[in-house]
């Protein structure tokens, strides 16, 4: 009796990926009358980050991140500050652009994880919709993105109220050729 056909086929083995982690980070100052949105979510306040696009710093730091650990540049080359095409524009079409980008290298996301530097307003309560909506953006599961708050503790920019922060790991699978 010879074997089934399944029994022959080599098993997937993570000797056939690699795993590479990416950093990120991104730094807005904040002023009066502009939208306060991180991942996608807009955060009732007074103050927004000053940008091109609508100055996400979780979103930015995530796509830098995911690039970096794919060794695809960063947000500026992909996404520059100088195209009037990004002007406003939303930065959850960065995450999906970055998503495809990954996907077309190769590159699996694995998950990421984010820390925002904010003085005010709590984010506590916004969290789980952040989650949700970055993970939708990334393909991913809520389980596979971690975002977290932190106060300036009223030192530097962040701690002043003057900006806001945010610094992002992404860890990726690349399938070997």
């Amino acid at each position: 009796m010879s074997p089934s056909r399944d029994a022959q086929k080599p098993a997937a083995s993570s000797s056939q990926f690699r795993l590479r982690a990416g950093i990120g980070n991104d730094l807005h100052r904040l002023v009066t009358g502009r939208k306060l949105i991180l991942g996608g979510v807009r955060i009732p306040f007074e103050k927004g980050p000053v940008g091109h696009s609508d100055g996400d710093v979780l979103a930015h730091a995530v796509c830098d991140a995911l690039l970096g650990a794919a060794a695809l540049g960063d947000i500026g080359r992909h996404f520059p500050n100088t195209s009037a095409r990004w002007k406003n524009a939303p930065s959850l079409l960065f995450l999906r652009r970055v998503r495809q980008l990954l996907a077309a290298a190769g590159c699996t996301i694995v998950n990421i994880d984010v820390t925002v530097g904010l003085e005010r307003p709590k984010l506590a309560s916004h969290i789980p919709r952040i989650t949700r909506r970055v993970a939708v953006a990334l393909g991913l599961k809520p389980d596979q993105v971690s975002v977290k708050a932190k106060s300036g503790e009223g030192l530097d920019a962040v701690g002043r109220g003057e900006a806001i922060r945010a610094d992002a790991v992404a860890l990726i699978q690349v399938r070997r050729p």
